[in-house]
């Protein structure tokens, strides 16, 4: 088999992974399609390589307002790699307690709002205490951990509790112990992660069954298409529309904040 083959056949058990959770992911998208048609938001965060499922579900062609997607540049910025700006920076950040509730300091969230962390390792501590701080908040929150992976692992955070112990669900990418899935003969250790391929399934399979539910609510979603399936000017109106919605719901989220 050739490393090629390898990898494609990990993914295959990867995404049966994901099809097996469709109970799960349901039940997400239900909680998620109800903060949207609340005229509230579903506030998704993700740290590190984890940034790459928030930006798949908002804002992308084929996606729709009602997220909002937090996204740390100090926490994500990974082009550098070293000096400043770089990843031992990032990652040393990324186990700071209370940096957390410095992020959601900025939002006035309400508990009609849903919530989704993703995190592979689902042990570190700043989507940790992001999950801790919404459920104090009394949003449901929805985690997307490697099961296996984080299971394998040592929780960075003082009290060992993982992102799932924070968790009112949590989905499950598929990928294994230390991510990567190929072995090449002649090197030690195995390359090419699968938590991505896992992630972002998930995330494509909750964006749809919201859109199946919001459309089946009379609200269907406006949703950024592409000028070659609809048209150059209706493309630009949807683009319009969608992006004037999702400046309209942040704003609830920023209008009543401060200390209680």
């Amino acid at each position: 088999m050739t490393p090629s083959e390898q990898y494609l056949q990990a993914c295959e058990r990867v995404l049966a992974t994901v099809r097996g959770q469709a109970p799960a992911i349901a039940t997400a998208a239900g909680w998620f399609a109800d903060a949207i048609l609340a005229g509230r938001m579903v506030h998704v965060f993700g740290s590190g390589h984890s940034r790459i499922m928030v930006e798949e579900l908002w804002p992308r062609y084929g996606s729709f307002p009602g997220f909002n997607p937090i996204v740390e540049l100090s926490l994500t910025f990974h082009n550098l790699v070293v000096g400043a700006n770089g990843q031992r920076q990032a990652m040393f950040l990324e186990n700071v307690p209370g940096l957390a509730a410095r992020i959601l300091r900025n939002f006035a969230t309400s508990p009609l709002d849903a919530a989704l962390v993703v995190s592979s390792s689902g042990c570190n501590v700043v989507p940790i205490e992001i999950a801790e701080e919404f459920q104090r908040r009394g949003v449901r929150v929805v985690a997307i951990v490697s099961r296996a992976h984080s299971e394998a692992s040592t929780s960075k955070r003082a009290d060992g509790r993982r992102l799932q112990d924070f968790a009112d669900l949590v989905l499950d990418t598929g990928a294994p112990v230390g991510d990567a899935m190929v072995h090449v003969e002649g090197l030690d250790t195995p390359v090419s992660p699968g938590s991505t391929i896992g992630g972002c399934a998930l995330v494509n399979c909750l964006k749809a069954e919201v859109a199946q539910r919001l459309t089946a609510a009379g609200h269907p979603p406006t949703v950024l298409t592409a000028g070659v399936l609809v048209g150059s000017a209706r493309a630009t109106q949807l683009f319009e529309a969608a992006y004037d919605e999702h400046a309209h719901r942040l704003a609830r989220l920023y209008a009543d904040v401060g200390e209680p």
